[in-house]
């Protein structure tokens, strides 16, 4: 795995080592940042493991386990907050039988929260990979999930 994160890092580097562009690019290929190549990045980067690692941990949007084979993110951002985003995301976790952070038993679905989706004229808001869905009510969720199945 360390050779393929290598290749990642080769792509990204074109000035001085950035650490978050880095990540995301490793993550963007395989899903998620191994906890595993996080000394192999730093090594490559010319930097220590602290700081790789401190940049990991900061960003929720990193993660180190791979996720689902569908992310879904709550927008949990004022306005989806005020229009009821809090009664999605129980009615996801009771659906889903997952937490937040957690990936469903199957790995078909991960579910997540995030602190702004900039949809908020549309609000609840939920992302589903990379489709976006406004004004979302929990009566939906199964029609919508079943696009993913």
């Amino acid at each position: 795995m360390y050779q393929q994160v290598k290749a990642i890092l080769a792509e990204v580097q074109s000035g001085p080592p950035n650490i978050l562009k880095a990540l995301l690019a490793v993550q963007e290929r395989l899903g998620h940042v191994p906890v595993e190549v996080v000394p192999g990045i730093a090594r490559a980067l010319e930097t220590t493991t602290a700081q790789v690692a401190g940049v990991l941990s900061y960003y929720p949007d990193l993660r180190v386990t791979a996720p689902g084979r569908h992310l879904i993110r709550v927008c949990m951002g004022e306005s989806c907050y005020a229009n009821g985003c809090g009664r999605l995301l129980r009615e996801l976790q009771d659906r889903l039988r997952a937490d937040v952070g957690e990936t469903t038993s199957g790995g078909r679905f991960t579910l997540d929260t995030m602190s702004c989706a900039g949809n908020c004229a549309v609000s609840p808001t939920l992302l589903v990979d990379r489709d976006l869905y406004g004004r979302v009510l929990p009566s939906q969720l199964e029609t919508l999930l079943e696009r993913y199945r």
